[in-house]
């Protein structure tokens, strides 16, 4: 494998033009602050010795992220912009319009987009389920990962060959994100071989979920996904 020239950002592919400055900057804290996570533990983890191993001022890493929390939210927004990417020729290149088919891909996708942070993926979620902290997956601080997920959601739905009612089109992504956040919080205490119990209860509930989503068009089940769609609204999706 062709060695990335010194002073690379880390991730980024040989050949691409290199980002400003400011951007590996903040690329370098959140890659150490994620290898920190793995090593140390999220709690044990200080701000002064993320900024330390990076080679930076602790000022100069509360300049990008204003706390622990908010690099994890960096983390969040960055395999949510990465999951996207994988995702992007599927959704928009005019490839199977079959539901299920495409809903499957999709969290596949996202299994091996997420593949490399599942050993410290427990630490933050102990942290994540706090319904108080910004780690949360409902907080203000995590709308920006939601809203990505969502949409992305929104394309699988408007791409496939299943005609959705207009007043359900903004309620069937949201419900369908929480059918992946159900995937994501069973992959954290997946500790099968490439989390392959994950990936066999995503081919299984994919087309399940595909049937259900058909159902919905059913005049006489409108009410109860409307409803559904209040609740989530309430409870999870006030902003």
């Amino acid at each position: 494998m062709e060695e990335a020239p010194p002073g690379t950002a880390p991730g980024a592919i040989p050949g691409t033009p290199r980002p400003p400055k400011s951007e590996q900057t903040r690329a370098l804290i959140l890659e150490t602050a994620m290898r920190l996570f793995e090593e140390r533990g999220y709690d044990k983890t200080t701000m002064r010795a993320i900024a330390k191993e990076a080679g930076v001022s602790v000022g100069n890493a509360y300049y990008y992220f204003d706390g622990k929390e908010h690099l994890v939210q960096g983390f969040y927004d960055r395999l949510a912009a990465e999951h996207e990417a994988a995702v992007r020729g599927i959704l928009d290149g005019g490839g199977d319009r079959d539901l299920a088919a495409r809903l499957l891909t999709v969290m596949t996708a996202w299994i091996d987009v997420a593949r490399p942070y599942h050993q410290f993926a427990a630490q933050f979620f102990k942290n994540a389920a706090d319904p108080a902290s910004p780690l949360s997956p409902f907080s203000p601080e995590s709308h920006p990962a939601l809203d990505a997920a969502i949409s992305i959601h929104e394309r699988v739905l408007s791409g496939s060959d299943i005609k959705v009612d207009a007043e359900l089109a903004e309620v069937l992504p949201e419900l369908m994100w929480m059918y992946q956040m159900g995937i994501v919080v069973y992959w954290v205490f997946d500790h099968s071989p490439d989390t392959e119990r994950t990936r066999r209860l995503v081919a299984r509930t994919a087309p399940l979920g595909a049937r259900i989503l058909r159902l919905s068009r059913y005049r006489l089940l409108r009410p109860i996904v409307r409803e559904i769609r209040e609740l989530l609204s309430e409870f999870l999706f006030r902003r």
